[in-house]
């Protein structure tokens, strides 16, 4: 009986995200979105006396904007790169008033293509 392995395909799309620490309150939102495990709360703490989300994860994140989307503060940008071209794709801004989400609706076909994680 032969054994059958798995290989991972190298992503072509890979996620960044930015998180503002000293804003973050440690609400552990963004650890629960996350479907790839890339955020976690830290040990230590912020200015405002919580633990706050790290970006731990470089190699599995895919840059699917749902730590940014979900965030209560607007703390989190997230950039996507393809090849060598790095965008960024999401940022929440002004959340005590109004919400501002710019999100692609027609995304070519090459970019489908290249989303291993849909």
């Amino acid at each position: 009986m032969s054994e059958t392995t798995t290989v991972k395909k190298p992503r072509k799309v890979k996620g960044k995200i930015e998180i503002d620490i000293q804003k973050c309150k440690g609400c552990e939102m963004c650890t629960i979105a996350c479907k790839e495990d890339s955020i976690k709360l830290s040990k230590e703490i912020n200015n405002l006396g919580y633990r706050y989300a790290v970006f731990v994860n470089a190699e599995n994140c895919t840059g699917c904007e749902n730590c940014a989307l979900i965030c209560p503060d607007g703390i989190i940008k997230v950039y996507r790169t393809t090849g060598k071209k790095k965008e960024l794709v999401a940022k929440v801004s002004n959340v005590k008033s109004n919400i501002v989400i710019n999100i692609d609706e027609n995304p070519s076909a090459e970019d489908l293509r290249n989303m291993d994680y849909i």
